[in-house]
């Protein structure tokens, strides 16, 4: 396990826990965005290529396992070397569909060489003929991480609402996946908020 975790921020060590007031978490999760925005900004997305191969040393999805990868948004560490090496290993690949703001995902199957259509908020959605699938692996983009595996997403709440019900219905694995300056000490969070289950980074794997 490796990673900045002595790097937190003040805004990240003055976050409220999960439970505090909700509006005071809200103000809180807006600051360390805009802090970790900036942090990620300008580092090498190609480092995805070396998070591939901690995974794949380390956490490999179990056999027949579909995974639900997402196309990297600018400024994201990219996940599709670690998709293709997937892939390639015979797991099925899904991309998240985006609907309405705060509810659950649905994923379509996904190959690389399929023709991608833009979704909201500038991703990137499988055509609406490629087949619905339920994946049992998820990686999840993020803004922020902690090592009790709290996350910071976007803002819009679509990955909570998703793992709240795949979750409830099955057995998911939620990967964070992101690069290690976007670690800090604490990501304020509340009920609503869904733990990961591990978070890989080009500079290994974190199991909290």
């Amino acid at each position: 396990m490796s990673g900045p975790w002595e790097d937190a921020t003040p805004t990240a060590r003055a976050a409220p826990r999960r439970n505090g007031d909700g509006a005071a978490i809200g103000a809180a999760k807006r600051d360390l965005r805009s802090l970790l925005r900036a942090r990620r900004a300008g580092r090498d997305p190609r480092a995805g290529l070396l998070l591939a191969g901690h995974v794949l040393e380390r956490m490999c999805p179990p056999r027949g396992a579909i995974v639900a990868g997402y196309w990297p948004l600018p400024g994201e560490i990219d996940p599709r070397p670690l998709m293709l090496a997937l892939a390639g290993r015979g797991h099925a690949l899904a991309l998240p569909v985006t609907g309405a703001r705060g509810t659950p995902l649905s994923f379509r199957l996904f190959r690389f060489g399929d023709a991608l259509l833009p979704g909201p908020f500038r991703t990137s959605e499988p055509a609406p003929c490629a087949p619905d699938v339920a994946p049992d692996w998820l990686l999840v983009p993020l803004v922020a991480f902690d090592r009790a595996g709290n996350r910071l997403g976007h803002g819009a709440g679509y990955y909570d609402a998703t793992l709240a019900v795949l979750r409830a219905r099955q057995s998911v694995f939620a990967l964070g996946i992101a690069f290690a300056a976007q670690e800090v000490e604490r990501v304020p969070a509340d009920e609503r908020d869904q733990r990961l289950d591990a978070i890989a980074t080009e500079t290994g794997v974190i199991v909290p």
